[in-house]
């Protein structure tokens, strides 16, 4: 009888373990879309799609967006290595507001701009490279 109680105490503690990273999990989910990620991804999209010829166009989206679940779900279990779950409630709190509202509003702007002004960077770097690699 008692290793019957401690087996069902067990079973009900995980139960609850498991509701509670649920819970956690769909909050990391969240802060992962207000932080602009998606903004990110549907830009990382269209930049890809430029080379897709456009009678293939249609089925690269589909596949493309059926990836997305997965590497979300992948950010999501490293957000919860790496972050408390009063890190992701404060995250949450931050991207809720307004300003946060506009971070994920400008991220894919953010993105293709700061791309643009890394390559830009880089193809001075490499003039400066080739100056020192001669030698």
């Amino acid at each position: 009888m008692k290793k019957i109680l401690i087996a069902v105490a067990f079973a009900f503690v995980s139960q609850v373990g498991f509701a509670q990273d649920d819970a956690f999990k769909k909050e990391v989910l969240k802060v992962i879309e207000l932080s602009g990620s998606a903004n990110q991804m549907k830009s990382a999209k269209d930049q890809i799609l430029q080379m897709v010829p456009k009678d293939k166009q249609a089925a690269f989206i589909l596949e493309f967006d059926a990836t997305l679940p997965a590497l979300y779900d992948k950010l999501a279990t490293i957000y919860m290595e790496e972050y408390t779950k009063e890190d992701i409630k404060a995250m949450l709190a931050f991207y809720e507001s307004p300003v946060g509202k506009k971070i994920n509003e400008k991220a894919g702007v953010m993105l293709e701009k700061s791309q643009a002004a890394g390559q830009e960077w880089g193809q001075g770097l490499q003039g400066m490279m080739m100056k020192y690699v001669q030698q």
